[in-house]
Parts: C-alpha cells; sequence; structure tokens
C-alpha cells in the first residue's frame, strides 16, 4: 500500500454511505422550518386531519380505511412531527451559525467606528489646540493700532534709529504673549 500524498487530491472511493449535499440540504431544511411555522401550515394540518376523521367516519364501511382509533392518522402525525423536530433543529443551528457571523462582523466594524471616533477627538483637540495659537484679527487691530501709536508718540524716534533695541522690545513682546503676560 502506498502511502498518501498530501499535495493531490484523494480517490474517490465507492462507499454504502449516500452522498448529499450539506449545504443543499440545510437550505431545504430551512425552507420546511419555516413553512411549518406558519399559519398556512396549521390550516393546511387542520383541513388534512378533519377531511381524514370525517372520511373514516362518515363514508360507507367498504371505503374506509382507518377505523375510529385512528391509529394509522397518529402515525402519520407521529411521523411528521419525528421529522420535523429534527430539520426545525437544523434550521435554527444553521441561523446561529450566520447570526454569530453577523455579530462578529457587527462587533469588528463597531471596533473600526471606535478607533475612528477617537482618532478624530484627538484630531479635533489638535485643531482646537492649533486654533488658539492663531492670532485672532481683533487681536491683530489691536497690536497695529498700538504700534502705530508707539510710533506716532513723541521720542520714538529716537527707539526708530536703534534696530537692536527695538528687536529687542519685539522679542520681549513675543515671551511675554507666549508666557501669558
Amino acid at each position: 500500500m502506498t502511502a498518501e500524498r498530501l499535495d493531490q487530491p484523494r480517490e474517490l472511493r465507492r462507499t454504502l454511505r449516500p452522498h448529499y449535499d450539506p449545504e443543499a440540504f440545510g437550505r431545504l431544511s430551512e425552507r420546511i422550518a419555516r413553512f411549518l411555522g406558519t399559519a398556512r401550515f396549521i390550516v393546511y394540518m387542520t383541513v388534512f386531519v378533519a377531511v381524514w376523521v370525517i372520511w373514516n367516519v362518515a363514508a360507507p364501511a367498504g371505503l374506509t380505511f382507518d377505523p375510529y382509533p385512528f391509529i394509522f392518522l397518529t402515525l402519520m402525525l407521529s411521523l411528521q412531527a419525528s421529522y420535523a423536530a429534527p430539520l426545525i433543529l437544523l434550521a435554527q443551528n444553521r441561523q446561529d451559525d450566520r447570526d454569530r457571523v453577523q455579530y462578529r462582523n457587527d462587533r469588528e466594524a463597531a471596533e473600526r467606528n471606535q478607533a475612528e471616533i477617537e482618532y478624530l477627538t484627538r484630531e479635533i483637540a489638535g485643531l482646537r489646540m492649533a486654533v488658539n495659537e492663531v492670532a485672532t484679527r481683533d487681536y491683530l487691530r489691536a497690536e497695529l493700532s498700538r504700534l502705530l501709536e508707539e510710533l506716532q508718540a513723541p521720542g520714538a524716534g529716537a527707539g526708530a534709529g536703534d534696530p537692536d533695541a527695538r528687536s529687542r522690545e519685539v522679542k520681549e513682546r513675543r515671551q511675554a504673549r507666549q508666557t501669558g503676560h
């Protein structure tokens, strides 16, 4: 006997087990379970049982096939219930699997949204801090008015000839503005 190679598909073997497509069977079971859970099914079953009972009670003796205790009807209903229960459970399991995948996708989307919100919050905070450092129009007008007054004031001409004094004064104002004094 040769060893199986993992890089090649297995040969098809004949078995006594019937082959079925689990996905197709699952879809069929969901359709059946969906139908079993409707009012239409209850009406159909009620009509079926009523016709069965009326036929076997009111028909001539030679045409009845299930006399009074209706044992054959009981057997049919038991058979229907024995198939319906596993089909419903199979449909519920498939729905649980779909729900689990959907919950995982929703949780991942929520985590991405949360990270995005946190990023945007940090960006907004950074913009607020940057806006606080930007000179407003009123501040610039006030500073320009003050400088104009200094230049027009008597004795301003003496400082105008000394560029070092003016640059020291500008540096002092900047430092005072940055420290808040």
